[in-house]
C-alpha cells in the first residue's frame, strides 16, 4: 500500500514541479545581483520601481538610467513589471517580487507543458519532458526578475487552450484563454511568439472544420494587430517623444545572419551546454534517433517547424544571441519534448530513473551559484543608504558600470553609465555636468574598476567613491 502510493507520488509531475518551486525559494529575498544578468533583472525592477514611485501608467515605462530625461522609453510591455508593482501596493515595494511571480507563473506554465504534451504523447514522455524542464536552464531563469520564463508559460498556457479549441473542443472559455494567455505572453517578450508556428499543424489537417479555422485564425490576428501596435508603433513613438532608446529590436536578417556565422560556436554553445546541459543535450540527440527510427512524424513535424520558427529570432539576434545566453530560454521546451520523447522508448524505468536523476544533478548544480550573491556585489545594497547622507534622490549621477545599470538602480538615483574612458573624457563629463550631473560615482571591485579623478571626494570606502562635480557641488 505505502509502496504504490510512494510511486504515485514519485510519478506525478505536480509532486515534483512543488518540490522544485520549494527548492528555488531559498534565496528568494536576494537582491537580482547573482553573476548572470544583473543587468537584465535591474531593469525590469527599474521600471516596477518608478510604476511604484512615480506614476502606474504602463503605457509609459520608464528606467533611471536616461540622464536628465524622463527615462519613459519604449520596451516590451510591462505586464511582469506592474506585476510587481501591485504586490508593491499591498506590501511595499520589494524587487524579490518578480522573483516570486516568476516562479508561481513558470511552475504553472510546466504543469501545462506537461498537459499539452501528454495530448499528444504517452504520459511517459510528458513526465519525462516537463521533468527535464524543470532542471533545465529553466531552473534557475524561473526565478530570476526576467520575463523570460515568465512569458513563456503564458504562451505554453495558450498552446494548450488554443489546441483545446482546435481539437474539437470549441467552448468560447478555450477561445478566450486562448487569446487572454496568447497574446500578454507575446506582449510580455515578442520572441516567444515563435512557437505559435506549430498552428500550422492543425490548419493543414483535414480533421479541423474550415469555420474553426477561421475562427482561430480571426482571433489570432487580433493578437497580432495588438502586438503589432505595441512594437511597431508605441515603442518607436515613445523613443521619438522622450528621446531615450533602450530596447533591442533586433538586426536586420543579413546581418544577423553574418554575425551568427563569426560566433557560430557560440551559438551552438547555447543548444548543447546552456539548455539542457550535456546529459539532457545526449538524451535530446537520442530522442531525434529514435523519432526517425519509429517515425514519429508529429514530433518531427513539431521540433522542425519550431527550429525553423527559432530560427528566425536567432538570425534577428544576430551577435546578441551568440553572448546572451538567456536568449535560448524559449526553445528549451521543445528540446524537452523530444529529450523526454527519446527517454521514453527505454523499456527499463529503473534506467529511466537513473537518467532522470543524472539530468537533474547536472543541471542543478551547474545553476546552484546562482543562489548566492557575492559579497563584492552585495555591498551594493547599501550604496543607497549611504548616498541619502549627503545627497538627495533628485541628485544625477554619472556611474562608471559601462552599460549595467544596476549599481544606478541600487544607489536609487537617475542619470548616466558610462565606462571610465568616457568619465576620464573632460569633454565627455562636462556635457554632463552641463545636463544636470552633480556627482561621479566609482565603483573600485564590482562592475567598474577604480580610476582617480581631480574632483573632491565626498565619500569614499573599499568598495566605491564619489566624487563632487566642481560647478553643481559646492
Amino acid at each position: 500500500m505505502a509502496g504504490s502510493f510512494n510511486k504515485r507520488l514519485f510519478t506525478d509531475i505536480r509532486f515534483w514541479i512543488l518540490v522544485f518551486a520549494l527548492i528555488r525559494l531559498y534565496g528568494i529575498t536576494n537582491p537580482p545581483l547573482e553573476a548572470a544578468h544583473s543587468w537584465r533583472q535591474t531593469t525590469v525592477s527599474m521600471v516596477a520601481r518608478n510604476f511604484y514611485e512615480v506614476s502606474p501608467n504602463f503605457m509609459y515605462p520608464r528606467i533611471d538610467i536616461a540622464g536628465e530625461k524622463t527615462g519613459i522609453t519604449g520596451m516590451e510591455f510591462p505586464l511582469f513589471n506592474f506585476l510587481i508593482y501591485l504586490f508593491s501596493l499591498v506590501f511595499g515595494f520589494h524587487e524579490w517580487f518578480g522573483r516570486l511571480i516568476n516562479l508561481l507563473v513558470s511552475s504553472t506554465g510546466i504543469y501545462y507543458f506537461y498537459l499539452l504534451v501528454r495530448k499528444y504523447f504517452s504520459r511517459e514522455t510528458a513526465f519525462n519532458a516537463a521533468f527535464i524542464l524543470l532542471v533545465s536552464f529553466w531552473f534557475s531563469y524561473a526565478r530570476k526578475i526576467m520575463p523570460d520564463t515568465f512569458a513563456s508559460s503564458l504562451v505554453i498556457i495558450s498552446l494548450y487552450y488554443g489546441s483545446n479549441y482546435l481539437d474539437r473542443k470549441q467552448s468560447i472559455s478555450n477561445l478566450v484563454l486562448y487569446v487572454l494567455f496568447g497574446m500578454l505572453g507575446i506582449l510580455s517578450k515578442l520572441p516567444v511568439a515563435y512557437i505559435w508556428v506549430i498552428w500550422l499543424l492543425w490548419f493543414l489537417s483535414k480533421n479541423v472544420k474550415m469555420p474553426v479555422k477561421q475562427i482561430f485564425m480571426s482571433t489570432t490576428v487580433v493578437i497580432a494587430v495588438i502586438v503589432y501596435f505595441w512594437y511597431f508603433e508605441w515603442v518607436p513613438l515613445l523613443v521619438e517623444n522622450y528621446g531615450f532608446w533602450h530596447f533591442f529590436m533586433g538586426e536586420p536578417i543579413d546581418k544577423g545572419a553574418r554575425e551568427v556565422l563569426t560566433y557560430f560556436p557560440r551559438v551552438l554553445n547555447h543548444f548543447y551546454e546552456s539548455a539542457l546541459k550535456f546529459i539532457g543535450f545526449g538524451l535530446f540527440l537520442l530522442g531525434l534517433v529514435m523519432a526517425t527510427v519509429r517515425k514519429e512524424k508529429i514530433l518531427w513535424a513539431v521540433f522542425l517547424l519550431s527550429l525553423a520558427g527559432f530560427s528566425v529570432i536567432i538570425l534577428k539576434a544576430g551577435r546578441t544571441f551568440a553572448f546572451h545566453s538567456y536568449y535560448i530560454l524559449p526553445f528549451v521546451p521543445v528540446m524537452a519534448l523530444v529529450a523526454g520523447y527519446g527517454l521514453a522508448q527505454i523499456k527499463n524505468r529503473k534506467v529511466v530513473y537513473v537518467l532522470l536523476a543524472a539530468v537533474a544533478i547536472e543541471g542543478l548544480l551547474n545553476q546552484w551559484n546562482d543562489f548566492y550573491i557575492k559579497p563584492k556585489a552585495a555591498a551594493l545594497t547599501h550604496l543607497e543608504s549611504n548616498l541619502d547622507s549627503f545627497s538627495t534622490r533628485e541628485d544625477l549621477f554619472v556611474i562608471n558600470s559601462g552599460y549595467n545599470p544596476a549599481p544606478m538602480y541600487f544607489a536609487h538615483r537617475r542619470g548616466w553609465v558610462a565606462s571610465n574612458d568616457q568619465i576620464l573624457d573632460t569633454t565627455y563629463l562636462n556635457k554632463l555636468e552641463e545636463k544636470g550631473a552633480r556627482y561621479v560615482l566609482i565603483l573600485k571591485k564590482v562592475y567598474g574598476t577604480p580610476i582617480a579623478l581631480p574632483e573632491k571626494v565626498v565619500f569614499e570606502n573599499v568598495d566605491y567613491a564619489v566624487y563632487g562635480i566642481r560647478r553643481n557641488s559646492f
